[in-house]
């Protein structure tokens, strides 16, 4: 089922599926796995380059390497902008703690209050994914198997998606759009309900 608000087209997903970030369980498996960067809005590029500086100490060697190397992004093959990978596959601005749990350098730095921006939009917004089209904006769901800890954690806990990713969703799309969310969820409810 999609949910259409204002020009975005939304899975039913975000509102039926249950997630909840079990880092413990997956020792940041999004930072690691995948066939491409983290996608990257085009504003986002020279923010990265703007504090890729103050970035460097929280970057593993290979990281620093991937960047200097090819910058902070590349064009992935439906040529948009994603970060930079380290060989292997990691994201560039991956670092790593002692028990192997992979951690965005970018998050750490902001933490540290070195930075003021987080991190990348559609890394805050993960599992969720946009993709924008002329007229629309899809916005949906991705499943995968890295984040099955995070689904049985939501299921435990009944968390659906978009609650779990409230921040993200208003930093991405605003306030109202997160209220509609709430409203299409009580919509479902009762219709499931009756």
């Amino acid at each position: 089922m999609i949910i259409e608000i204002g020009n975005k087209l939304v899975s039913a997903d975000l509102l039926e599926k249950r997630f909840v970030c079990d880092l413990n369980a997956c020792k940041g498996a999004c930072c690691v796995e995948g066939d491409a960067g983290a996608p990257l809005k085009m504003s986002e590029i020279s923010m990265l380059e703007s504090i890729l500086d103050d970035v460097k100490p929280y970057m593993t060697d290979e990281g620093l390497k991937a960047v200097e190397k090819s910058g902070v992004f590349y064009m992935d093959a439906d040529n948009d902008p994603v970060t930079t990978l380290m060989e292997g596959g990691a994201c560039a601005f991956t670092s790593f703690d002692a028990d192997g749990t992979a951690k965005c350098g970018i998050e750490q730095a902001y933490y540290d209050k070195k930075i003021k921006w987080k991190k990348p939009l559609s890394c805050e917004l993960f599992p969720i994914r946009v993709k924008e089209y002329r007229k629309f904006t899809a916005v949906n769901y991705e499943e995968i198997d890295i984040c099955k800890p995070a689904c049985a954690c939501g299921d435990q806990l009944n968390v659906p998606v978009y609650r779990f990713l409230k921040t993200p969703i208003i930093r991405a799309f605003g306030e109202a759009f997160f209220n509609e969310l709430v409203e299409a969820e009580k919509a479902l409810v009762n219709a499931k309900g009756k």
